[in-house]
């Protein structure tokens, strides 16, 4: 009998070094005797140094910090987020992320996209099962719609399920620069396309700006944000390359073209994206180090 007892806590001992093993790798995920992994969500930051529009965009310095520092410390009040990491094929932006005390993953320098960085990561972590992309160039972005993302997400448990987001546009000069994405959704907040170009057509913009309703007859500008399942992430090289997504140089376009749905979720931030220097200037010089509640 005692032979048995012992046999029995060897094995219960080498079970759970297994377990735990397997989980101490991933940060974040709760283990369980079980060696069950939750389901916690992951908000990954893809970061490339060689944007063609602004080289360096990740590191350039936003009132005395690298944007993309901004865009971690927003991430880390998302208190829903099982881990905060970031991913990129960059040694220079690695090395900034470690020294602030980030987490970094190193991924291959082909992705054409943040969500192909993100299919990688989705791939080599294959027990979290919901993931959102938040875009380095958003140091603006609101930890309440992060927090949104992943309470839909994980409340509605449907791995086809992608979310983005969009706010008002309030600038006429926005509404026709290729740098500011606009989306038209339907009246399910589903969107229908996404544009570089001015959409939708306004025929007296004169009558509509400053002033824009919220809704499918206003005019949204498009958010650096993603919502999407692990499960999508790694079906997402079987899909057909779109030839609207290649026109506009937008990946969320292909998905479109290849029949699933985006669900918009409405937000009044006043921040978006930085695509130029310009754009980095202009911000700065409204965004003192912004903090607040937030709008979302």
């Amino acid at each position: 009998m005692v032979v048995l007892v012992k046999v029995f806590f060897i094995f219960r001992l080498f079970f759970i070094f297994l377990c735990v093993e397997y989980s101490g790798r991933v940060q974040g995920l709760n283990f369980d005797g079980d060696c069950g992994m939750s389901s916690a969500s992951w908000i990954v930051i893809p970061a490339r140094f060689q944007a063609r529009r602004f080289p360096g965009k990740p590191l350039a310095l936003l009132h005395g910090r690298p944007m993309l520092i901004w865009v971690i410390e927003a991430c880390r009040k998302v208190k829903s987020a099982g881990n905060v990491i970031v991913a990129t094929d960059d040694q220079r932006i690695a090395g900034v992320v470690r020294d602030y005390g980030a987490q970094v993953e190193m991924t291959a320098g082909h992705h054409q996209s943040g969500t192909e960085r993100l299919a990688e990561i989705a791939a080599r972590y294959p027990e979290v099962k919901w993931f959102v992309n938040v875009q380095g160039d958003e140091p603006g972005i609101e930890p309440q719609l992060v927090e949104r993302f992943i309470a839909l997400l994980e409340e509605r448990d449907d791995p086809d399920l992608l979310l983005s987001a969009a706010s008002p546009l309030r600038e006429p000069d926005n509404y026709r620069s290729p740098h500011v994405v606009k989306v038209v959704v339907d009246l399910k907040g589903r969107a229908l396309y996404f544009s570089r170009s001015p959409i939708p057509f306004l025929q007296d913009e004169a009558a509509v700006f400053p002033v824009l309703s919220d809704g499918p007859s206003g005019v949204l500008q498009h958010l650096g944000l993603y919502g999407y399942s692990g499960r999508f992430l790694r079906r997402l090289t079987s899909l057909r390359p779109g030839v609207l997504a290649a026109a506009e140089n937008l990946e969320q376009l292909n998905w479109l073209e290849n029949g699933y749905r985006i669900e918009i979720l409405p937000c009044d931030s006043p921040w978006a994206g930085i695509d130029t220097p310009q754009e980095l200037e202009r911000f700065a010089g409204r965004w003192p180090g912004y903090k607040s509640d937030g709008f979302c």
